[in-house]
């Protein structure tokens, strides 16, 4: 899915970027030596921006016969520790032939470059779902495989061995959940435009009933069915899995609660705008229960209580909309689609508190 470049996001060099009111997301001549550098390509390129755009931007790159994607976080301000670029590269190489993963051809820390890290990453053809399946798995079906292999790449993920695969200190392996609950706590107060009484009492319910965590493994953080390319064709194959820059090494319970916080079954009441995905309404999908039984299966984890890490995730999904709808009205987006979360973020924080009380 494309959307389109803004005039003042690609510029030739910095000197050019600092006559206009925003910072640039591509510096072309600096970042046209790294390319070389790296041996990617040779001369102009074509550029197009690729995702949805609203959090990283992501961008494909035609260049003397190579073709490949560059990851950059978007423009300031950023929250501590969010959208980092060389995370999603070191865990995308300890991937690599354990997951299923694109390839990184470069990474690059210098901010000299175009004013932010970035990576480059081979480009995996395939199709990402937004509002409609590709139409060799539009059926019963093909819709029931690609749910189930959505849970079997992510009980994939979570069998790697994170220590084999480079990834010591990636993250804190004990008190995961603690963790979040802290860092989310602070995102909070760092994101939010207004008092909203129902995002403390959610976080608190949460600190009152920490579950017991599973052993460690590497978590995706962002796991969906809007985050993997599926492979083109019949059958459902999952290609690759995408958007890594929230991953760490936690409970794996964590990303099937947000998955399943994110799934919509055809008898869920509609959430509007924060509904990512409403393909999964059709006919043929699993229902969440029946997900949360193939990963119990697959994986050999007992499901603990998966209610506690779906108000997890609906809760710390409202602290980065609450972020990005900050972003938005603050001028450093023209994303129509950001500016509209702000009823919308009240709206799921009802939902959380519902949540912890088991509605």
């Amino acid at each position: 899915m494309a959307h389109e470049i803004a005039p003042d996001d690609v510029v030739r060099t910095f000197e050019d970027g600092a006559a206009n009111d925003r910072p640039p997301l591509l510096v072309l001549d600096p970042l046209l030596s790294f390319l070389d550098e790296a041996g990617l390509g040779d001369g102009e390129p074509s550029i197009a921006a690729i995702g949805d755009g609203h959090s990283n931007a992501t961008y494909l790159f035609e260049r003397g016969g190579a073709r490949f994607v560059l990851r950059r976080p978007p423009r300031p301000p950023i929250p501590p520790s969010a959208n980092d670029m060389l995370r999603e590269a070191r865990v995308l190489r300890g991937l690599e032939g354990r997951a299923r993963v694109p390839k990184v051809l470069a990474a690059c820390d210098d901010a000299s470059v175009i004013g932010a890290p970035f990576y480059v990453m081979e480009l995996v053809e395939g199709d990402v779902v937004t509002s409609a399946m590709p139409p060799a798995l539009d059926t019963p079906e093909g819709r029931r495989a690609t749910a189930f292999e959505l849970i079997d790449a992510l009980v994939e993920v979570h069998g790697v061995d994170w220590r084999a695969a480079g990834l010591e200190g990636f993250g804190k392996p004990d008190g995961y959940l603690e963790r979040q609950l802290r860092r989310f706590l602070g995102l909070w107060d760092h994101n939010k435009t207004r008092e909203i009484p129902a995002v403390e009492s959610v976080g608190a319910w949460l600190g009152a009933n920490l579950p017991v965590s599973p052993p460690a493994t590497i978590v995706h953080g962002d796991y969906r069915l809007g985050n993997v390319l599926l492979a083109p064709g019949a059958p459902a194959r999952i290609a690759a899995i995408l958007d890594w820059e929230m991953s760490t090494i936690g409970d794996p319970l964590a990303d099937l609660g947000y998955f399943c916080t994110l799934y919509v079954e055809p008898g869920d009441p509609p959430v509007g705008k924060f509904e990512l995905s409403s393909v999964t309404r059709a006919e043929g999908w699993p229902t969440r229960a029946e997900l949360i039984a193939r990963y119990e299966e697959r994986s050999g984890r007992s499901m603990t209580d998966i209610r506690w890490y779906q108000t997890l995730a609906l809760w710390k999904s409202i602290v980065f909309m609450e972020g990005n709808y900050k972003r938005a009205s603050s001028g450093m987006s023209d994303d129509p689609y950001l500016k509209a979360f702000g009823d919308g973020v009240v709206e799921l924080a009802q939902r959380a508190e519902g949540l912890t009380r088991g509605a």
